[in-house]
């Protein structure tokens, strides 16, 4: 299977290829430029570097959320298009899930957390269970307050993950103390092939039905439901 995997959901932007399970290139970056100009000629450059032809793609693998309505909305639209127009199958994977695989060998339990504004945060928890890396409390939006408590019912040492960590380190330091660990640097960057890695073992989805996860209506669209009940 040749496969291209995409993830604009957050700051970062990642693309990968993954040949018959084995990645052979990989471009990331983490900074404030916008991924609708530059997500394109990214993939253009990955494919050309490793020679795969994107007629000879057999699936599209995307980073379906949480995170930014428009990152998510960017990376998803572009992969859907790119389904559709080479007639291959999409496989959408969970950007919080991404992200937790950094930490996959952590002795304890694994946090991925993303900032969703007004104290709130995406998150989920994961874990090793039967020696199988995987989500062990649902992903949610939750206030990050509500969340500590939650996890101060575990003993485990917890490894949180985020380029948005900075921001709540200190409400989570306070709130775990010595139980909470924080990643390196590099343990904060969502990878491509990881997403690759795992959506090449998923069932791949029709293009047109597939749709996002964000946890939550955008902005505009709750006070949109909310202006019709008045």
């Amino acid at each position: 299977m040749k496969a291209l995997a995409i993830d604009t959901s957050n700051l970062v932007m990642g693309v990968a290829v993954i040949v018959d399970g084995r990645i052979v290139g990989e471009l990331t970056t983490n900074m404030k430029k916008n991924h609708s100009v530059r997500l394109m000629p990214a993939i253009e450059e990955l494919l050309n570097e490793v020679e795969v032809e994107a007629k000879e793609l057999d699936r599209i693998i995307v980073a379906r959320g949480p995170g930014s309505y428009t990152g998510v909305r960017i990376g998803v639209t572009i992969a859907k298009t790119l389904a559709w127009s080479l007639k291959i199958p999409i496989t959408g994977v969970s950007s919080l899930e991404v992200l937790a695989r950094n930490g996959k060998y952590f002795d304890g339990l694994v946090c991925p957390l993303f900032d969703a504004r007004r104290g709130q945060v995406f998150t989920g928890l994961y874990g090793n269970v039967s020696n199988h890396f995987q989500l062990v409390q649902e992903e949610r939006i939750i206030l990050l307050t509500d969340w500590l408590t939650m996890l101060r019912e575990d003993s485990k040492r917890v490894l949180f993950l985020g380029n948005d960590l900075e921001m709540h380190q200190a409400i989570i330091k306070e709130g775990l103390g010595e139980r909470a660990v924080f990643g390196q640097a590099a343990d904060h960057n969502p990878r491509a092939s990881e997403l690759a890695s795992l959506g090449q073992a998923r069932e791949g989805e029709d293009p047109h039905t597939f749709t996002p996860s964000y946890l939550r209506l955008a902005e505009a669209e709750a006070k949109w439901l909310e202006n019709q009940k008045k």
